[in-house]
């Protein structure tokens, strides 16, 4: 039950946290704040004010955040994992790398680039891959014109 609400609320706060609207309300709040500081000698009161409400909502939104991002990252996997289950010349080996160290991810990455390109510059098969991607991308949206 406290699970379900906290990620109902982490959800709808992480909504409107990122809306537009929301950056120009807390600007205007800031531009309050810094005309008022004449009216108050700037003093350490009228500091301290800002000072404390940016910490603390800057506290809570840290967890909120990384609810967010746990959450996304969690059902991320669970949708990469089920497209690898369904296909059947994907390697089921590959479900739950996840939870590898960095270590073992990044040799699992090397092999693999290996294993995709002969050429002994890893980087040339990154770059002919974002270059396929480009261009399909590309493709794409040249056909989407023409309809």
């Amino acid at each position: 039950m406290m699970d379900r609400f906290f990620t109902r609320l982490a959800t709808r706060i992480a909504t409107i946290s990122g809306q537009p609207q929301t950056f120009v309300l807390c600007m205007f709040l800031i531009l309050v704040w810094a005309v008022t500081g004449p009216y108050f000698n700037f003093s350490d009161t009228w500091q301290l004010l800002v000072n404390t409400i940016t910490t603390i909502v800057t506290f809570l939104m840290v967890f909120l955040i990384q609810n967010s991002q746990n959450r996304d990252a969690g059902a991320m996997q669970a949708k990469l994992d089920e497209l690898i289950r369904s296909i059947d010349s994907a390697r089921e080996q590959f479900i739950g790398i996840e939870h590898l160290t960095d270590n073992e991810i990044a040799q699992i990455r090397d092999a693999l680039e290996r294993e995709v390109s002969d050429a002994s510059d890893k980087q040339a098969t990154a770059d002919d891959s974002v270059d396929r991607l480009l261009r399909r991308h590309y493709l794409r949206r040249l056909l989407n014109s023409r309809s």
